[in-house]
Order: C-alpha cells, then sequence, then structure tokens
C-alpha cells in the first residue's frame, strides 16, 4: 500500500482520541472533524503545483512560490463528508466542491447513489474525496468511480479512520488514489462498523440516529 499515508502526528492523535470517546458532543464532533481534516490536508496537498511569480515586498521585488494557477476541487460523500469541507476550505478556499450522495442498502449491503453534482470543469482539477470513515470500502470506492467518470487531473482521498477490510477494499480497486488517514483499526462488527472506530460519523455530527 504505498500510495497510504497515516499520520503520526502528535495533535491528529490527540484530537482522534477525543473523536472516539463516546462523551464528546455534537458541537465538539463537528470540530473535530474539520480540525483533524486540516491536519490531514497538509499532508494531502504537498505535491500540489507550484510556480514562480514576481512580487514586491515592503523592501524589494522577488521571486517566490505561488499554487496560484492549481485548479482545485472537494467533493465530500453525503452525508457526513460535508463537515470535512469546513477544515480543507481554510487552506484551499479558491477550490471549488461537488457532492456525491451514497448511501447503503441495508439488505445488499451495495452503495446506491442519490445525488451527484460536480463543478463543469471539474476534468481540469485536482480533486480530495472526503469521506470520514472507510468502513466496508464499498461507498468510498463507488464514490470514487463515480468522480473517475468525469477524468480529472488526479483523485486523492481523505479519511479519518479506516478498517483494514475497507482500506485493502479500496486500493485494490483505486491502487493509483493516495489515501491520507489518521488511523488505521483493527477491524468490523457484523454489521460493518469500524472497531473500535468512533460510532456513526453522520449520527454524531448531526445528533441523528
Amino acid at each position: 500500500m504505498n500510495n497510504v499515508f497515516i499520520s503520526d502526528h502528535p495533535l491528529v492523535q490527540h484530537k482522534l482520541t477525543m473523536l472516539r470517546d463516546a462523551e464528546t458532543g455534537a458541537k465538539a464532533f463537528r470540530e473535530l472533524v474539520a480540525e483533524i481534516t486540516v491536519l490531514l490536508g497538509y499532508e494531502a496537498t504537498k505535491k500540489i503545483t507550484l510556480r514562480e511569480i514576481e512580487i514586491t515586498t515592503p523592501v524589494a521585488t522577488a521571486r517566490s512560490k505561488s499554487v496560484r494557477g492549481s485548479k482545485l476541487a472537494l467533493v465530500p460523500v453525503l452525508r457526513a463528508g460535508l463537515q470535512m469541507v469546513e477544515g480543507l476550505q481554510n487552506l484551499v478556499p479558491a477550490a471549488k466542491i461537488g457532492h456525491i450522495g451514497v448511501y447503503r442498502d441495508e439488505q445488499t449491503g451495495q452503495p446506491v447513489e442519490y445525488y451527484c453534482k460536480m463543478p463543469e470543469d471539474i476534468s481540469q482539477r485536482d480533486v480530495f474525496v472526503l469521506d470520514p470513515l472507510l468502513a466496508t470500502g464499498h461507498s468510498t470506492s463507488y464514490a470514487v468511480n463515480r468522480v473517475k467518470q468525469y477524468n480529472p487531473r488526479s483523485i486523492r482521498l481523505i479519511c479519518l479512520v479506516a478498517s483494514p477490510e475497507g482500506l485493502t477494499l479500496f486500493t485494490k480497486a483505486h491502487p493509483e488514489v493516495e489515501v491520507y488517514l489518521a488511523a488505521l483499526d483493527t477491524g468490523l462488527t457484523d454489521t460493518g462498523m469500524i472497531v473500535p472506530g468512533v460510532g456513526d460519523a453522520g449520527d454524531r455530527l448531526y445528533g441523528t440516529k
């Protein structure tokens, strides 16, 4: 799994501990998701193309690096991925935003799409797919397949927590996609929940069950 990056940053691990805690309320949970996404985003944006421009400082003119001209897009997997957008927008405020809605059919366990809207120029952009949990991997893999249909320049996936099963499935389906994680957990329950995980991210974000 050469394209998988698991953060060992102390702040990521500290905030992840708070995120896992069942006593953490919805407000704090939302803030933590955004904060961890920012920290993972620093790693995920390392390969953004830079160009050299001339600027005038208070002292002199200078040649300096700029990301101007880099076209990025953020694509959250609804609904839980929405909170991750806030974090990444703090880093790349000019990024355009697409959305893809996918839920898991309880009978078949397979992903079902209910919404998809992408920027018109997504084929000219580097895309960051945002999904807090990579559990079984089916929905996330489906979402990335859907984004691939628009032929973007590149795709990266940012997740908070993954299971070994989900990560294996995803990397086999998308070996070229870089994956950025806060943690790789130990496994799945019989119902497809990550262990130890953080629970249902959507329910904890929005106070629903």
